[in-house]
């Protein structure tokens, strides 16, 4: 990673390194094949596995090495969501992760809406708050969370944004694309439409990554 200009106190500080979170192989693989043209520092893709205890553990190891110990995190894959009138393929930016363990602020959610709708233009944009859980919800589980005031949720990213806090100051955020929904629920016939769908949508969100990115720098240590 490279540091600040020596001998320059007023230059800009470097933008530190982004780490891109996810749980599965083929989230991996949507993110890994976008477009990674215009990244303005290094960036890594770390699949976690499944649950919050396999994303805490892959955090950690890869903030602990020097060259990602600064890095902005991001929380990314599919999720399922809660409200009404989600489609597969809708894109969910978090304004905060919460579970059973506490609640993490994101950074920079009004730019990286901004940013989505330029990268994947026709798709909708939700924002709200991201809820955990430690197993695939389904049914009366998913409307106790709605109506609780969460908009989506996943089995990762709040682990994973609380993990990189934990770890030091840093920029995070989390950016899910809705595989399922109430009306579309993965058991029902379509869902192979759905998950082609949402991985095309995962695929193009890098570029309103990058540009999240370079907004937000890191205070040094």
């Amino acid at each position: 990673m490279a540091g600040e200009p020596a001998g320059n106190p007023g230059a800009p500080a470097a933008v530190p390194p982004l780490v891109i979170a996810c749980a599965l192989g083929i989230e991996k693989l949507a993110l890994r094949s976008g477009d990674r043209g215009g990244a303005p520092a290094p960036v890594t893709v770390v699949r976690s596995g499944m649950g919050p205890e396999h994303a805490r553990r892959a955090v950690t190891r890869a903030l602990e090495r020097e060259a990602w110990r600064d890095a902005a995190v991001i929380a990314s894959g599919f999720c399922a969501g809660l409200a009404p009138g989600m489609h597969p393929g809708d894109l969910i930016v978090a304004e905060e992760t919460r579970d059973v363990d506490g609640t993490t602020v994101c950074a920079g959610t009004e730019l990286l809406v901004k940013a989505l709708t330029r990268a994947v233009p026709g798709r909708t944009v939700h924002t709200g708050p991201l809820t955990g859980s430690d197993h695939v919800v389904r049914g009366p589980e998913r409307a106790a969370l709605r109506a609780g005031g969460a908009i989506a949720v996943d089995m990762e990213s709040a682990a994973t944004l609380r993990t990189a806090t934990a770890a030091g100051p840093r920029p995070v955020a989390a950016v899910r694309v809705v595989v399922d929904a109430p009306e579309h629920e993965l058991v029902r016939i379509g869902t192979v439409r759905g998950g082609i769908s949402a991985f095309r949508v995962l695929r193009a969100v890098l570029p309103a990554f990058f540009e999240w990115h370079r907004s937000l720098l890191l205070p040094r240590r």
